[in-house]
């Protein structure tokens, strides 16, 4: 399970994204979006499960995992939600059914919100989507990029994995940890790693959160329930601001229900992607 490969490119604006696809075309589609600072390996079981029935599209953005990383690459909010509305007209996806997490929601909304891109539904999980958000220790490397991105190795090695270990509640399996910082631990990845923080600015949702009353197709919102990054309350008030959009919490899960609760999870998207009209 922890292999994981993505076979195809796409030559976007901001670099290279590496995708990847699942089950019979043909299906009802299903696009994956990962957050950061993972990749679309955290959906890879998931993944497999729903394209038993459906066709499951994933990708890692510019500057993550398996894709692009290079120096002076945007890999802002603004220029992924602009990617991956390019990605859908890519992959001919006119409506496909959109499940999203961490920041990978928020551009989500923004390319829905602001793109015009279409949904048959959309499911969040643990979005970065409502203000304030960033951690003290986000802020710090963001206003200090050009100096962490200085550390040794070794110690850069210890801080993405105490960061990226902190996303889970029960905690993560070595191997799968070890798989989640590789893409971040040779000279690319080290600079990219702080790259994509110091370019995380709360102005790209700030300027959709408002209008999440707009969102007129079946939403799902799940949030792990002991997530240490953004609290479950922000799952309920998101979820409250967009009609009737259901909320799911997830016992036991933190930040990344992927690897928490993947059967939990698992079995609430497919309840939600089959109810749906």
């Amino acid at each position: 399970m922890t292999e994981w490969h993505l076979p195809e490119t796409f030559h976007s604006t901001s670099g290279d994204v590496r995708w990847g696809s699942l089950g019979t075309p043909g299906r009802d589609p299903v696009v994956l979006l990962h957050g950061t600072p993972f990749s679309s390996y955290v959906w890879r079981g998931i993944a497999r499960a729903l394209a038993r029935s459906h066709h499951v599209f994933v990708w890692d953005m510019p500057g993550y995992g398996a894709s692009e990383k290079s120096a002076d690459q945007d890999v802002s909010l603004a220029a992924q939600s602009r990617i991956f509305t390019e990605l859908l007209a890519h992959w001919g996806l006119e409506e496909p059914s959109v499940v999203a997490h961490d920041f990978g929601g928020a551009l989500s909304l923004r390319a829905h919100l602001l793109h015009g891109a279409r949904y048959r539904v959309l499911a969040l999980v643990d979005p970065v989507a409502l203000a304030p958000w960033g951690s003290p220790f986000f802020r710090l490397v963001g206003a200090h990029s050009e100096v962490f991105e200085q550390l040794p190795p070794p110690l850069h090695r210890a801080l993405v994995r105490e960061y990226v270990g902190s996303a889970s509640s029960p905690g993560l399996r070595p191997d799968v940890l070890d798989r989640l910082v590789r893409p971040w631990l040779d000279d690319l990845g080290q600079a990219a790693f702080y790259r994509q923080i110091a370019q995380a600015d709360q102005r790209y949702t700030d300027e959709v959160q408002d209008r999440y009353g707009e969102i007129g197709i079946p939403t799902l919102v799940c949030w792990g329930e002991d997530d240490s990054w953004i609290p479950l309350a922000k799952g309920r008030e998101l979820a409250a601001r967009i009609p009737g959009a259901h909320f799911e919490p997830i016992a036991g899960a933190g930040h990344l229900v992927q690897e928490d609760a993947p059967a939990e999870l698992t079995a609430a998207l497919m309840a939600f992607l089959q109810r749906s009209p």
